[in-house]
């Protein structure tokens, strides 16, 4: 099986290609928070083509569905939706907040990882996971305060774009915390991993956000007009 996994819910756009026994053969990411959309796909192509696999190799594609930007999480899903379809293989969605979590499992034990993405306005995206990898808090939008006292008192090893207000957070409380890196995106090569693990059944490519939009139409979704 050889997975391609693609991420634009994030401030980057990554590709990777990967073998049935969790070799990385090519990956890409580029930092950027907007572009996505012109960025992707000649990003797969040099991936792809770094990797020497072409589109018809391809066992299943891997999207990450969110949470995150709400703009980026549907560019991905249809292109992969899109590959999928042309390809004849099945597309799976990811989590971001247990791609974020899965470089720290079973890497340390007796401590609480939480991944957590910025959600604006004093609010985070976080999910609690025990250092084997179960889930002990939720997917859950919250704000900083809630989801630290959530998580308990514990040792938390924070990552991803929330993790710094999650810090600041427990250590104010008395806690012990520690972020792990800066990544503003998961590492993509385990959005792969998750991919090639996924069940189509069970993981859809479907938007995953947490929240509703911040935009919302006036009017029935008519705008008003001078007279």
């Amino acid at each position: 099986m050889t997975v391609l996994a693609i991420d634009t819910a994030h401030a980057a756009v990554s590709a990777c290609v990967m073998d049935s026994a969790g070799t990385v053969l090519a990956r890409e990411s580029q930092p950027m928070t907007r572009g996505h959309s012109e960025a992707l796909l000649p990003l797969v192509e040099r991936v792809l083509k770094a990797a020497q696999v072409d589109f018809t190799a391809l066992s299943r594609v891997a999207v990450v569905v969110g949470p995150g930007s709400f703009t980026g999480i549907r560019i991905g899903i249809s292109a992969a939706r899109a590959i999928g379809l042309a390809c004849g293989i099945p597309v799976v969605g990811v989590s971001s907040l247990p791609a974020f979590a899965a470089p720290l499992i079973g890497a340390e034990s007796g401590v609480v990882i939480a991944a957590a993405i910025d959600a604006k306005h004093g609010q985070v995206y976080v999910q609690g996971f025990s250092a084997k990898g179960q889930s002990l808090l939720p997917p859950r939008l919250a704000k900083v305060r809630d989801a630290v006292r959530a998580l308990g008192s514990g040792q938390l090893r924070l990552v991803g774009s929330g993790a710094s207000m999650m810090a600041i957070e427990a250590w104010s409380a008395g806690m012990e915390a520690d972020v792990v890196g800066d990544a503003a995106s998961p590492d993509i090569s385990f959005v792969a991993r998750l991919g090639l693990l996924a069940d189509p059944e069970q993981a859809p490519a479907r938007p995953y956000y947490l929240k509703a939009p911040d935009a919302k139409p006036h009017f029935g979704g008519l705008i008003a007009r001078a007279p």
